[in-house]
């Protein structure tokens, strides 16, 4: 699958990780929709390559049967890139009660769900598709973390969520094979994202120190060349990649 004059969505394309995607595939030719629940964050991404920018809420099926109905009028959409995603900490259990299910929920929803949902309904539109000279009909690309792996304390709904994520690829990939689509999923470690931009320098350090190499956070550029490598490297099938630099979580 080449990434030159594919059409390819990404979803929380509006910042972080989803937005860093979008400029590197844009930059290798690819005609990019770009869906983030802020239409605002979205359309300034979009501007700044002649991308298309579409709000959707990734968890709703009417608005991202919609978003992706759009998508495809700019040609068959050959890749999706699922970044949306919510990163929420809470106990299970403290001196003040039981976590609230809501909040379990949510996490589940978006992360998971939400995955889940633009996957089915990609997968649905990829398949009805002319397949290109070699079978192939399109590329899923999935974001868990590592947290799936080396769940924290206080991780328990976002490691359950992105557990699932993980767990996703082979079923997906295997159920999808006969269409010609591939899936895959990347687990990337601890980024610099707006979340830990907001950090002081030293708070942000000593996470850094934790990183066995380099020893740095990652650079959401580094997760946007891994989503082209998956996208073009087509014996890469039911993969989970961690993008890490070695690092373990500790529990807490």
């Amino acid at each position: 699958m080449q990434v030159q004059g594919a059409t390819i969505v990404v979803t929380g394309a509006g910042s972080g990780l989803g937005a860093a995607t979008a400029r590197h595939l844009a930059a290798h030719g690819a005609s990019i929709v770009l869906l983030d629940r802020n239409a605002d964050a979205a359309r300034k991404v979009a501007a700044e390559f002649g991308g298309l920018a579409v709000e959707c809420d990734v968890t709703d099926p009417t608005e991202a049967r919609a978003a992706l109905a759009q998508a495809s009028e700019l040609g068959p959409i050959r890749a999706l890139v699922n970044c949306a995603g919510v990163a929420a900490a809470g106990r299970i259990a403290t001196r003040e009660g039981a976590m609230p299910l809501e909040d379990f929920e949510r996490v589940i929803r978006i992360n998971l769900i939400g995955t889940f949902n633009m996957l089915r309904l990609a997968a649905d539109r990829m398949a009805k598709s002319d397949p290109l000279a070699d079978g192939e009909r399109g590329v899923i690309i999935n974001t868990a973390s590592v947290a799936a792996f080396d769940g924290q304390i206080g991780q328990a709904a976002y490691s359950a969520s992105k557990g699932g994520v993980a767990a996703l690829a082979l079923p997906a990939a295997r159920e999808l094979a006969r269409f010609g689509i591939r899936v895959n999923t990347i687990a990337p470690g601890i980024f610099l994202t707006p979340l830990l931009e907001e950090l002081s320098e030293p708070v942000r350090a000593g996470i850094a120190a934790a990183v066995p190499f380099p020893e740095r956070l990652g650079d959401p550029a580094e997760f946007a060349e891994t989503v082209r490598f998956c996208i073009e490297t087509r014996y890469l099938n039911a993969e989970v990649i961690r993008l890490d630099g070695g690092v373990r979580l500790p529990p807490k």
